[in-house]
């Protein structure tokens, strides 16, 4: 009887142990629950920026292609030996310079022979002539000396085009590029020798989808520019296409731009935005604002939280939930003990003193801004312009949206607007600011 006892005892003991472990595993797992539910994530930091009515420049953008109005590959129209070259690299050259001497030493001597002959056929034209008119002379003899005559003086206008041949000249004023060839150097027709370029006037070529072609007209301003943010030459559509490509769809279009500082280069790859009329009260935000899901296009609009959802949100104080809980048993002990109990009528004034210090505190919370949540919007889009996106539904004015961090927002949550930081400007202009 005595070992059944002792074994019935430790049975009993382990049993007690078994039960306690389980029930702390289990208050230990409903505190960490109760904790984590009543537990409220810190506000994020957003920019944001208001959303209002303003002017709006539509346009139509699109890539292409730097040219100059006038600019060619020289070369030369016959063959010879580079004697001299009359230029340098970038050297802006007026119209009909030389720009290349060739060696032409044997047209010389052919056109000087050709001349000697040429003004003997004019001397037997004008001997036949004088004796025509006297009356001895017949005329076949004079034809004869007419057609010799006319016929050397073609020769020495031939001989003349091939000695001039012999010099390159530049076919308008521009600027030249690097020579291509050496003196000494044995070229043939068609040789290329020198770039020549006017700069002051561009022509840009580009192509636009074929919905487009309605809105653009000759003589509609055009901005040009390396990227987007940045369009500084102006100028205007001369010509469209009147076919479009049936290949591609795209209608190709040429404009034209001043290039009084040459910082156009021909060849160079630019922005091209053709400027439509103005529009307004257009509502856009920055494209940063925009995030894209499966679902569709949203951004997150900051609005005042609901009081139920600031209370939900913030956990009340333990001191203030004891004194909630305790208030009526106090009042309920305050009516009792009146009567019997004189020194808690002594008591009030100290409780009184204590009155004001909570007053004092209602002012600094009174003080405080509004907490500021997330309220997810699902928008629809309109035009793109400098970094702006048309919201053509979703949005009204006056509502504050989020420009940056949307990758870690989620809707309800508690937010802090920070606006000393615009994500559309470099961070080095900020610091400068």
């Amino acid at each position: 009887m005595k070992r059944f006892a002792i074994i019935t005892g430790f049975l009993l003991l382990l049993a007690v142990v078994c039960v306690g472990i389980v029930g702390f595993n289990l208050f230990r797992d409903s505190a960490i629950k109760q904790f984590f539910a009543t537990m409220k994530p810190p506000a994020a930091t957003v920019s944001t920026v208001v959303a209002k009515p303003a002017n709006w420049t539509p346009g139509v953008e699109a890539i292409g292609t730097v040219n100059a109005v006038r600019g060619v590959d020289l070369t030369v129209e016959t063959a010879g030996i580079v004697k001299d070259i009359l230029f340098h690299a970038n050297q802006k050259v007026a119209a009909d310079a030389v720009l290349l001497q060739l060696d032409d030493a044997v047209e010389k001597a052919d056109l000087v022979a050709q001349k000697a002959q040429a003004a003997s056929d004019q001397a037997a034209l004008t001997r036949a002539l004088e004796l025509q008119r006297r009356g001895v002379g017949t005329d076949a003899t004079l034809d004869a000396a007419r057609a010799a005559a006319t016929a050397s003086a073609a020769q020495v206008n031939k001989l003349q085009a091939v000695l001039d041949q012999k010099q390159l000249s530049a076919p308008f004023t521009g600027t030249v590029g690097i020579p291509k060839i050496d003196i000494g150097q044995y070229l043939a027709p068609g040789n290329s020798v020198v770039t020549i370029q006017d700069l002051d006037t561009m022509r840009v070529d580009f192509t636009v989808p074929e919905q487009q072609l309605p809105l653009l007209k000759i003589g509609q301003a055009v901005r040009i520019g390396s990227n987007g943010a940045d369009m500084p030459f102006a100028g205007s559509i001369r010509g469209i296409d009147p076919k479009i490509d049936p290949a591609s769809r795209l209608v190709s279009i040429r404009g034209e731009v001043a290039n009084p500082e040459n910082k156009l280069t021909p060849g160079q790859f630019v922005q091209i935005r053709v400027e439509l009329p103005e529009e307004n009260n257009v509502i856009s935000v920055p494209q940063t604002a925009v995030t894209s899901s499966l679902y569709g296009d949203y951004v997150f609009v900051v609005v005042p939280a609901k009081p139920a959802d600031a209370g939900a949100g913030q956990p009340a104080k333990p001191e203030d939930q004891k004194a909630g809980a305790e208030k009526p048993a106090g009042d309920a002990a305050k009516s009792q003990a009146d009567a019997p109990k004189p020194a808690s009528e002594a008591a009030k004034p100290a409780d009184n003193t204590a009155k004001p210090a909570d007053n004092a505190q209602k002012p600094a919370e009174a003080g405080q801004q509004p907490a500021l949540v997330l309220s997810q919007v699902f928008v629809k889009l309109g035009r793109r312009n400098n970094g702006m996106v048309e919201i053509a539904e979703g949005l009204k004015a006056g509502d504050q949206v989020v420009t940056a961090g949307q990758n870690r927002l989620f809707n309800g949550m508690s937010v802090a607007v920070d606006n000393t930081i615009d994500p559309s400007k470099s961070a080095n202009k900020q610091v400068q600011q």
